[in-house]
């Protein structure tokens, strides 16, 4: 089976690969990366593994005004990667799979599902966890709590992530969801599109009447075979980089108090992903093995700590570094 992830990437070195040895620890067999503006050797790391096959990688297309991410999906459907294979994947570098049936891997989740068309899997936002100071560990070693199961915030409805078959009845792809051709009408053409418990998609969902049901519906009960861990805050120290960053998705969003407020929820506990934890250690270790990775990560890694220690001495970082302390009562500012 051959299993492609399409994702888009700016200024994330020092957590790349851990997410691709999770990935193919989960079967997936073919990455296709877009990087743009990257200042931290991201797109060097990138390039010495599409050297050794591990992925493909391209400068993002999308020129000024244009949005990174859809360019960039449009752009993939014409690469052999996509157009060849059986499943593609639209996910981030800070989402993680977490398979619970069979062998844990996404072939097992197909299969828990009956193999349908596509599967949109709920997300688990992961809270900071009160770690403030970036460490070269794997992520989700680090991170455990998150929201109500059910409930992010008071929203019952949460956002999900795709795997699409080759088969779907695709007019393009989304950041979060495939949409169907103009030809579809859901009232009257079968389509087999699970939630992560092998259930059928609401029907709103589909008829994408109401834009909110462009990318979520209830969460409730969606998440027996899989769940998609979002690790969208990390660390204190990595959170300010990625503010200083901004979205490699969406020019011009930033991510501030507001962001942080709305995601740092640890009133549970979901650690299960931990599991997968031996398994990706030794493939990342394989992956270092490889000439030049290992220097290359260390190198996105220096940057990354020379970028923290850069913000730390900017008066606008130092007052958000303040008000997420503050705001925070697990996290301490040292």
């Amino acid at each position: 089976m051959k299993i492609t992830i399409v994702t888009c990437v700016k200024n994330e070195g020092p957590f790349l690969l851990e997410w691709i040895a999770h990935n193919r620890n989960l079967g997936v067999t073919d990455f296709l990366f877009y990087s743009n503006d990257c200042s931290d050797g991201t797109d060097l790391l990138l390039d010495k593994l599409a050297e050794h096959g591990v992925v493909q990688h391209l400068p993002n297309p999308a020129q000024e005004g244009q949005k990174y991410q859809m360019t960039a999906l449009k752009d993939s459907t014409s690469h052999p990667v996509v157009a060849n294979a059986d499943w593609v994947f639209v996910t981030d570098v800070d989402e993680f799979l977490n398979i619970s049936v069979g062998d844990a891997t996404i072939p097992a989740l197909i299969d828990a599902c009956n193999n349908p068309q596509a599967i949109s899997v709920t997300m688990r936002m992961m809270a900071n966890s009160g770690i403030a100071k970036y460490v070269d560990e794997p992520v989700i070693s680090q991170f455990t709590g998150t929201h109500h199961p059910d409930m992010w915030n008071d929203q019952k409805a949460i956002e999900v992530k795709s795997l699409i078959r080759r088969d779907f009845p695709l007019g393009h792809y989304g950041a979060h969801r495939p949409f169907t051709s103009r030809s579809f009408d859901p009232k009257t053409d079968t389509l087999r599109w699970t939630d992560g418990s092998g259930r059928q998609v609401p029907f709103p969902f589909l008829t994408i009447a109401n834009k909110r049901r462009r990318h979520r519906f209830p969460a409730a009960g969606a998440r027996a075979f899989a769940s998609l861990n979002h690790y969208t805050l990390r660390s204190l120290d990595s959170y300010l980089v990625k503010s200083d960053r901004g979205d490699v998705n969406r020019q011009y969003r930033n991510f501030t108090l507001d962001y942080w407020l709305e995601r740092n929820d640890a009133s549970y506990i979901d650690d299960s992903i931990l599991t997968y934890l031996p398994a990706l250690k030794d493939e990342m270790a394989q992956l270092m093995t490889l000439p030049g990775i290992a220097d290359l990560h260390q190198a996105s890694v220096t940057a990354h700590i020379a970028k923290i220690r850069e913000l730390d001495q900017a008066p606008d970082f130092q007052d958000l570094r303040a008000a997420l302390i503050n705001h925070s009562p697990n996290l301490a500012g040292d």
